[in-house]
C-alpha cells in the first residue's frame, strides 16, 4: 500500500468511528452541510427497533427535487444532468441540462396535478429506461405524490398485483420498447393488467417506438401535447422528513411482493452522501451505472444520489450485447465515462466474449468501477480488474439491498486496500454484527454467520406498504433489537466481510431477487402439476440459475415432457416474468419432506448444484426412497 493510501485508509478509520460514537452529531453535520431545508429538523433520530419505528430528521421541511434540481440551477444550470444513450447506436445521445431537466419535472408535474394528483397519491410507473422514467419519478416527488416503478420486464400479472396493492391512482406507460433487436408491447401489457383494476383513473402514455395502440378513451392520454401545454414552473410541494418518497417492490420469501417505503430526508441525505464517497464523483466526471431504474440500484444510484450532487448520470436504455458486446465500452469511450457501475452477470456474460471488443476501444477515462446485485466471483473480478480497470481503477464490491436504500458494505476507493469476493468495509456509520442460529453475536475475525445492522441509518426502510406487521416478522423478529438482512457472511482475518448469500427462500438470479414461492405458485396452477419446488444451482453467467422439480399427478404418464417444460415456463413468463423461468426442470416421483411435510430444499439444493455426497443424513425424512430416484434421474 502506498504512503496515500495508508493516510486514506487511516482516515476512513476516523472518520468510521467519529460516527459510530455518535451518529445523531455525524448525521446532523452531513445533513446541515449538504443539503437545503425549509425548515431544520426538531429532533435528528428516534428509534425502537422492537415497535419496530424509526424516524431521522423529525420536524424537518424540504423536497427532495429542491435537492436535485433547484438548488443546482445557479451554478450548474448549463451542466448535463442526465445523458440518454439510445438503445440503437445510430441515434444520436441526448444531453439534457440542469435547466432542462427541471423545466421537464415541472411539466410532467403541472400535468399529473392537472390529472387529479394530488400529495400522497401512489403513481405507478412502468415505462423502459428513457428519460421519461427519470423525469416521471421526479415529477411525483416535486408534487407529493409517492411513486412507484414498476420493472418494465414484469409481467401484466406481476403489474396489477403492484397497482393493487398500493393502490395507484394513474399509471404512466409508454407504447412500447426497444430491447436489443425487439421491441416489446408495453402497452398491451399495462391494458392486460388494468383488466381487473377499476381504481385507476388515468394511464399516460409516452411515444417511444411508434407502434398502434389501443387507447382508451377517458382513461388514456398521450403525454406529448399534455406537457406542451404544460407550464414549465412547478413550486415544491412541502414534505415532512418522513413522508414518504415512494414504494419500491421486492421478492419475498413468501408469495405476495413487498412494498417498501423509502422516506423523504434519511433517503436523501444516505443516498447522496453514499454516491459521492463510493464514487469519489468530482465535478466534471461522468458517471454510469447500468442498472434498471426499476430497481432500487436506479433509484438511489442513478436518479437521486447522483442528482443530489449535481452529476452528469448517463441513462442507458439497450442491452450490453446490442448491437455487438462491445457496445458497453462503446458508451465509455464515446462519453469519456469516469465510474462505471454493473452488475456481476453483465461482467460474466462480458467475459465470455474474450477481450476482442474490450480491445478496440479507449477505455482510460475510466476511474473507478463498481459492482452490485450479487457478490462477485474472483475469476468475473480479475477479468474486470485487468480488461476493463486496467489494474489502476479500484473496483467497489458494494452489498446494500432494497431495504437498506444505499450501499452499506464497500471499499472506498483510493483508500481501502480491495479483495476479489470481498465487499470489505461496512460504509460511514453503519454497524454490521454476525449472529449464530441461537441469537448470540459472533466476535472476533476468522468466523460466519448471519449479517445483522445493529443501530439504523438515514435510508433504512420505514415499513412494509399497508403491513407494517410483515415488515416486523420480516426483518425484526430473528434477532433481538437488529435488523436481520437475511444473508449470511463470513468476517476474515482483518475484518473484512464476505457476502455468503441469502438464508431464506431468495435467490438472486442475474442480480434479481426471485422468491421461490411465487414461482412455485405459478407452475402449481398447470394442472398436470401435484406440486414444485425451486431451488438456485451456480451458472457461469447469471450467478445463480434456478432448477425445478416439479411432480405431476398421475405421474404424467402420457404426457411429453418437452412441452410440459415449456407449458410451466410460460406460465411462469406471464405470471412473474421471463426473469423467472427455470433453466432446468426435473420431473420427480415426489419430493423428499420431513415427517411434518416441509419440503427438504436443502437436500433438493445440493442435488442440483451435484454435491450428492454431502447430503448427510436421509433416513430420517418421511420418503427417503424419493431421493435416490431424484440423483438417478438428474437433469
Amino acid at each position: 500500500m502506498s504512503n496515500y493510501h495508508i493516510k486514506q485508509f487511516e482516515e476512513y478509520f476516523q472518520v468510521y468511528r467519529k460516527s459510530v460514537r455518535n451518529p445523531e452529531q455525524f448525521w446532523e453535520e452531513i445533513a446541515e452541510e449538504h443539503f437545503v431545508w425549509r425548515k431544520k429538523w426538531d429532533n435528528v433520530l428516534s428509534w425502537d427497533f422492537k415497535k419496530p419505528e424509526v424516524k431521522w430528521f423529525e420536524g424537518a421541511k424540504l423536497n427532495i427535487t429542491e435537492n436535485c434540481l433547484d438548488r443546482h440551477l445557479p451554478t450548474r444550470g448549463d451542466k448535463t444532468a442526465i445523458l440518454f444513450e439510445p438503445n440503437n447506436p445510430n441515434e444520436d445521445a441526448e444531453h439534457i441540462t440542469y435547466k432542462q431537466l427541471y423545466a421537464r419535472v415541472c411539466k410532467f408535474a403541472n400535468v399529473l396535478k392537472e390529472k387529479g394528483i394530488q400529495k400522497g397519491d401512489r403513481v405507478c410507473i412502468y415505462l423502459p429506461m428513457i428519460p421519461e422514467l427519470a423525469i416521471s419519478i421526479l415529477a411525483c416527488a416535486r408534487i407529493g405524490a409517492v411513486h412507484s416503478v414498476v420493472f418494465a420486464g414484469f409481467s401484466a400479472t406481476a403489474l396489477s398485483s403492484r397497482i393493487n396493492d398500493c393502490d395507484a391512482k394513474m399509471v404512466i406507460t409508454s407504447d412500447g420498447s426497444y430491447r436489443g433487436p425487439k421491441t416489446i408491447d408495453l402497452k398491451g401489457i399495462v391494458d392486460e393488467a388494468l383488466n381487473d383494476i377499476p381504481g385507476i383513473q388515468s394511464v399516460l402514455v409516452a411515444k417511444r417506438i411508434n407502434s398502434n395502440i389501443n387507447m382508451k378513451a377517458g382513461r388514456d392520454y398521450w403525454l406529448d401535447p399534455l406537457l406542451e401545454e404544460a407550464y414549465s414552473d412547478c413550486n415544491a410541494e412541502l414534505m415532512d422528513a418522513e413522508d414518504p418518497l415512494f414504494i419500491l417492490y421486492t421478492s419475498g420469501s413468501t408469495g405476495k411482493p413487498k412494498g417498501m417505503v423509502h422516506s423523504s430526508a434519511g433517503y436523501m441525505v444516505y443516498t447522496a452522501y453514499t454516491f459521492k464517497n463510493v464514487f469519489q464523483y468530482r465535478d466534471n466526471d461522468v458517471y454510469w451505472c447500468t442498472a434498471d431504474i426499476g430497481w432500487i440500484t436506479g433509484h438511489s444510484y442513478i436518479v437521486y444520489g447522483p442528482l443530489a450532487n449535481g452529476a452528469t448520470t448517463v441513462m442507458f436504455e439497450g442491452v450490453p450485447s446490442y448491437p455487438d458486446f462491445g457496445r458497453f465500452w462503446d458508451i465509455v469511450e464515446k462519453h469519456k465515462v469516469t465510474q462505471f457501475y454493473t452488475a456481476p452477470t453483465a461482467i460474466r456474460a462480458l467475459a465470455k466474449q474474450g477481450t476482442e471488443h474490450v480491445e478496440k476501444y479507449d477505455l482510460s477515462s475510466l476511474k473507478v468501477l463498481g459492482t452490485v446485485g450479487e457478490p462477485i466471483n474472483e475469476e468475473a473480478w480479475h477479468w474486470y480488474d485487468e480488461n476493463i480497470g486496467k489494474k489502476k481503477s479500484p473496483i467497489v464490491d458494494t452489498w446494500w439491498q432494497t431495504e437498506t436504500g444505499g450501499i452499506m458494505i464497500t471499499p472506498i476507493p483510493f483508500s481501502t486496500p480491495t479483495k476479489p469476493t470481498y465487499a470489505t468495509l461496512p460504509f460511514i456509520g453503519i454497524q454490521p454484527a454476525l449472529m449464530d442460529e441461537s441469537g448470540n453475536e459472533i466476535n472476533g475475525n476468522q468466523v460466519e454467520g448471519r449479517l445483522c445492522i445493529k443501530f439504523p441509518w438515514p435510508s433504512i426502510a420505514r415499513t412494509i406498504w399497508g403491513n407494517h406487521q410483515r415488515y416486523k416478522d420480516t426483518y425484526f423478529s430473528a434477532y433481538d433489537n437488529m435488523y436481520f438482512t437475511g444473508d449470511g457472511a463470513l468476517r476474515d482475518e482483518v475484518g473484512y466481510y464476505r457476502i455468503t448469500g441469502r438464508v431464506d427462500d431468495v435467490i438472486i438470479v442475474s442480480g434479481h431477487n426471485l422468491g421461490t414461492a411465487p414461482i412455485e405458485d405459478a407452475i402449481n396452477e398447470h394442472p398436470a402439476v401435484a406440486e414444485s419446488a425451486i431451488v438456485g444451482f451456480p451458472h457461469d453467467v447469471k450467478g445463480n440459475a434456478l432448477y425445478g422439480y416439479v411432480t405431476l399427478k398421475d405421474s404424467g404418464e402420457g404426457r411429453n415432457h418437452d412441452n410440459l417444460r415449456k407449458e410451466i415456463n410460460q406460465l411462469i413468463t406471464d405470471r412473474i416474468g421471463p426473469i423467472a423461468k427455470l433453466d432446468k426442470i426435473q420431473f420427480t416421483v415426489g419430493l423428499p419432506k420431513t415427517r411434518s411435510g416441509k419440503i427438504m430444499r436443502r437436500i433438493l439444493r445440493k442435488i442440483a448444484c451435484n454435491e450428492t455426497d454431502q447430503l448427510g443424513d436421509t433416513s430420517t425424512l418421511l420418503n427417503p426412497e424419493v431421493v435416490d430416484d431424484i440423483i438417478k434421474n438428474v437433469v
